[in-house]
């Protein structure tokens, strides 16, 4: 990979384990990057990678449940994030389910790719899109749906 992308790790305390295997699996790969992390998933990437020998740079911020969500949202909405991997627990109620909702949110505001479980996050980690100095994301359209104009463009396309 010719760049080095900044990539935003979070998982929740049931998948905490996953999201550190995971980073295992993947660091050959995410060594060249800079991590940043909520605070008890990066300590633990952070230990899991030096008991191995594996050097990176791990930013921690706060644990999601005092804000550290709240502080890579802001990462976002900054530009400061290439890519995010969220590992949610999607089986047990989150104390702070509103953090969780506006880093989705801005991440899909600010056209982030998100991946939310290990499959969606190797297909990303593996896009040949990294290295495409051509390729520029397609940058979302939030406009008031207009019937007429969508029926013109639709066909335009379709013929």
């Amino acid at each position: 990979m010719k760049k080095k992308l900044t990539i935003a790790l979070v998982a929740h305390d049931h998948r905490k384990a996953d999201m550190v295997d995971w980073c295992y699996q993947n660091s050959g790969f995410l060594a060249q990057h800079h991590l940043v992390c909520t605070g008890t998933t990066g300590a633990l990437i952070r230990e899991a990678y030096e008991e191995k020998g594996i050097q990176t740079e791990i930013t921690c911020m706060n644990s999601g449940p005092l804000g550290g969500d709240a502080e890579i949202a802001a990462m976002v909405v900054r530009h400061e994030i290439d890519l995010a991997v969220f590992l949610i627990d999607d089986l047990n109620p989150q104390p702070h389910e509103a953090d969780i909702m506006m880093l989705l949110r801005q991440c899909r505001v600010h056209n982030v790719p998100i991946a939310c479980n290990r499959y969606s996050a190797d297909l990303m980690l593996t896009s040949t899109l990294w290295d495409d100095d051509n390729y520029v994301p397609t940058k979302p359209l939030y406009e008031n749906f207009d019937r007429a104009a969508f029926d013109a463009i639709y066909k335009k396309i379709r013929h």
